[in-house]
């Protein structure tokens, strides 16, 4: 707001709360030009001017109040200022002092307390407080050792350990007793479990001798694996097929399988190869499987068997003269007691099958036919092995149980005989390779 230029000398003063104007004009542009705005408005000319009072009036006072402020905040900045100088001043005349009375006191090498510490601490000194108390506590110990060796070893009513040594040496002398005694008995009963541990040795290598025995198989003393080589080899021949004990001998990859037979290998050039395997302990099928396999790979054979001596030892969850673990194993029972290769010669007829139905030049082979008659001599084997079992338990039947044993063996001839005639290529002599089954 401009400044106002009065015309005739004015007149402002204050009455109570209230501002009293006479003859005041104002010259401003700006404030004559909003109060012509708001006349020709409609509005009150005199409201205008004392609103444009008003609020200056705040304005100026507002500015007042800020300058006041400035003024304010400068005077107490240089305070400030010069009381932080003078307290850092002194702070440090306070520091300097402080510093100075510790050095005195703490000083490591002219302080008091160091030369306190180093009179009554310091090993050399015989002032020192750990020096005079160990000396007093090494006086007042060997006041008391002596005193304590006097009281105690004297044999009068004064020592208070007479009575209780007097009982020691009786307690102890009953214990040393008692476990004299203790140890007679516990030496007596050594004695006799001595005597029974070498009866069990000798039990326990009887039954192992027996073991053994039975594991040989036969009272010559041949092992199983022996017999089941001379029978398989006579089979074999009987099919003009070479078989061999190789238990002993190492193959392309290792000496697994006992006994390997060559399809036709005693006519010509091998058409296949049955490896058998001999086993006179009971195997886990997971175990009978991986055997048979390496068996397989290292004799560079189609077809495996696994011999056991009785339905006992046969990998459990696996019957006998059925195939299992891929189609090309199977388990047969021959116990070399009974001298009954039937089933022996069964299984190895049918793995003999198998390998030359496998053979590409076998197309004029009935499969089917040969699938039938295998059925039929399984199921026939079956028979053997039911009337068998009545025998074992039906003694007075035996003779009658002989002659149906001997009818089903012979069909079971048959079926082989069938199985070899369909195996034989048309046109090849019929007679040629018969298998005497009489």
């Amino acid at each position: 707001m401009e400044a106002a230029t009065p015309l005739r000398k004015s007149q402002v003063r204050t009455v109570g709360d209230s501002l009293a104007i006479e003859d005041l004009i104002v010259e401003d542009e700006a404030a004559v030009r909003l109060v012509r705005e708001r006349e020709q408005a409609g509005e009150d000319p005199v409201s205008t001017v004392v609103d444009a009072i008003e609020i200056g009036a705040r304005v100026l006072d507002r500015e007042q109040t800020g300058a006041n402020a400035e003024f304010v905040r400068t005077e107490f900045g240089k305070a400030s200022r010069e009381a932080e100088e003078q307290f850092a001043e002194r702070a440090r005349e306070i520091t300097d002092e402080l510093t100075e009375s510790l050095e005195q006191v703490f000083g490591p090498e002219s302080g008091v307390l160091a030369k306190a510490f180093e009179t009554h601490f310091s090993d050399g000194s015989s002032d020192a407080v750990q020096n005079r108390v160990k000396a007093i506590v090494t006086e007042l110990m060997a006041n008391a050792r002596s005193d304590l060796l006097k009281q105690f070893s004297s044999a009068d009513g004064e020592n208070p350990l007479a009575d209780f040594k007097q009982q020691s040496v009786a307690a102890i002398r009953d214990a040393a007793k008692r476990q004299q005694e203790s140890l007679d008995r516990v030496g007596e009963r050594m004695a006799g479990l001595e005597v029974k541990v070498e009866g069990l040795q000798k039990e326990n290598e009887k039954l192992e001798e027996l073991e053994e025995e039975r594991e040989r198989g036969t009272a010559k003393g041949r092992s199983y694996e022996e017999l089941v080589t001379e029978v398989v080899e006579q089979i074999a021949a009987d099919q003009g097929d070479d078989a061999e004990g190789v238990g002993d001998q190492k193959g392309p990859a290792g000496k697994r399988g006992d006994v390997l037979s060559a399809i036709e290998g005693c006519r010509g050039p091998a058409l296949g190869r049955i490896v058998l395997e001999a086993k006179n302990s009971k195997l886990t099928r997971p175990k009978a499987i991986a055997e048979l396999d390496e068996a397989l790979e290292q004799r560079d054979a189609q077809y495996a068997l696994l011999v056991v001596p009785d339905e006992d030892k046969a990998p459990a969850k696996t019957e006998t003269l059925r195939e299992f673990g891929g189609g090309n194993k199977m388990v047969v029972v021959y116990d070399p007691e009974e001298d009954n290769r039937l089933a022996l010669e069964l299984a190895y007829k049918l793995a003999r099958a198998r390998v030359l139905m496998a053979r590409s030049d076998a197309e004029g082979v009935d499969a089917g036919a040969i699938g039938e008659t295998t059925e039929r001599a399984l199921s026939t084997m079956d028979e053997v092995r039911k009337i068998k079992q009545h025998l074992t338990g039906a003694k007075s039947s035996i003779d009658k149980g002989d002659e149906l044993l001997e009818a089903m063996a012979q069909r079971v001839r048959v079926h082989l005989r069938e199985i070899e005639d369909l195996l034989r290529p048309a046109g090849e002599d019929a007679d040629a390779g018969q298998l005497d089954l009489e």
